[in-house]
């Protein structure tokens, strides 16, 4: 490269200036870092497997192909002891997502409203709220799950006590609802022109009829998504708002009522036989007390969070909706909760996330979930414990991230965005 005269030439690159220059100093320490971080994984991968190669060990998944031989109480999916240990993993995979999901929605909606009462004028609400705070997150959530299964054992009736003429109990809702000490049973979705289940890595079925529906619905909110849009479009052009809500229902509920009249779709509700109740949907009180016992927990510190997140709003936000003549409740909903998901979301993710490891606690009260199965049975029966736990934490794991990326996504959707 010429230089042009009055031009200072480029400086040659040396070595020395990895260290001594600033702008490699950065870079060349990181790499430095990672190299050697690096090295150390290495080197604990190749010890371990040096110090399993000695005790006669190495590192093999070809048991989850073995039968399990043990039953699982709770399941979404077809199983028995003759599955494989991969199928009883996936069982138990399912159970830690139900409860998960079951948990993050209900513990969302308490925690909103507690922590929404919270700010009332009311006294004697306001310190109700703040009684429930801090009995429920200042006591371990191991005793609540245990509590909560105690109360569902010893309170609710016997499946005998609905028996006879001398009953003592019984069924709710038209005899479609049973409440038992074993468990509550509620109707079942059932279909007479049903399409039977999809055959997923041949041997993992799933309900085709469920997969329509689910298909209906998301292309029904779709098409609302774009109806709505259409019309704040419109607004923005003209000034004037079209009126499209009934549209957007109808795109919503109807298709979805025309897919379950043609596959025939009754309810198929729990009836007396013998010891105990059988047909309908059968949720055993472990899943019910870990789920209450979980959801209310969490909600004590979701309520914390909601609070502090409403504080964080400029008063002047709740008296200009005032003075514009917006109900307290609008207010609420449509002014304030709004500019709060950017300081309630964050910490949000984190408690999700503690929801979902917690349940890792379900073997407390019997329910089988991930870590009763794979991290529980499959490991003492196989005596594979790094290779079970390794999965068991790629498990936990995958479920955290996907958690994380969702609401990460949605809170950069509520996030301000700075012109």
């Amino acid at each position: 490269m010429r230089v042009q005269e009055g031009e200072k030439a480029p400086p040659v690159f040396r070595l020395s200036m990895l260290l001594n220059d600033k702008r490699y100093r950065s870079m060349t320490i990181q790499t430095v870092a990672l190299i050697g971080f690096m090295l150390l994984i290495a080197w604990l991968i190749s010890n371990t497997l040096q110090n399993l190669n000695a005790l006669g060990k190495d590192v093999n998944f070809s048991f989850l192909n073995q039968p399990s031989s043990y039953d699982i109480n709770q399941r979404l999916i077809e199983y028995d002891s003759r599955s494989s240990h991969l199928r009883a993993s996936i069982v138990g995979l399912l159970n830690t997502l139900l409860v998960a999901v079951l948990g993050c929605t209900l513990a969302t909606i308490v925690g909103v409203v507690i922590g929404v009462l919270r700010l009332s004028k009311n006294w004697v609400v306001a310190r109700l709220m703040t009684i429930y705070v801090e009995v429920f997150r200042n006591v371990p959530v191991l005793l609540w799950i245990v509590f909560f299964m105690a109360i569902l054992i010893g309170t609710l009736p016997k499946p005998r006590d609905f028996r006879g003429e001398d009953a003592t109990a019984s069924m709710m809702f038209g005899d479609s609802v049973a409440l038992t000490n074993r468990g509550i049973y509620v109707p079942e979705p059932l279909f007479s022109n049903s399409l039977g289940n999809l055959s997923v890595f041949g041997w993992f079925g799933i309900s085709i009829d469920l997969v329509l529906l689910l298909l209906v619905l998301f292309a029904g909110i779709f098409a609302a998504r774009r109806v709505r849009r259409r019309a704040m479009r419109v607004q923005s052009e003209t000034g004037k708002l079209p009126r499209t809500w009934p549209l957007r229902i109808a795109l919503i509920v109807v298709p979805p009522l025309v897919v379950l009249y043609y596959l025939g779709f009754h309810l198929g509700y729990p009836v007396l036989k013998g010891f105990n109740f059988s047909g309908g949907v059968y949720m055993r009180n472990s899943l019910i007390a870990l789920w209450l016992a979980l959801s209310f927990y969490t909600a004590a510190f979701i309520a914390e969070i909601v609070r502090a997140g409403i504080s964080a709003v400029s008063k002047g936000q709740t008296e200009a909706a005032f003075s514009l003549g917006i109900r307290p409740g609008l207010t609420m909903s449509l002014v304030i909760l709004p500019q709060a998901l950017r300081i309630i979301i964050p910490p949000l993710i984190s408690q999700f996330l503690n929801l979902t490891k917690n349940s890792s606690l379900a073997i407390a009260v019997g329910y089988m979930d991930v870590t009763g199965t794979l991290g529980g049975i499959t490991l003492n029966q196989t005596g594979r414990e790094l290779e079970t736990i390794l999965l068991l934490m790629l498990c936990y794991l995958f479920i955290s991230l996907s958690v994380s990326a969702v609401l990460n996504w949605y809170n950069g959707r509520v996030k301000l965005k700075e012109r």
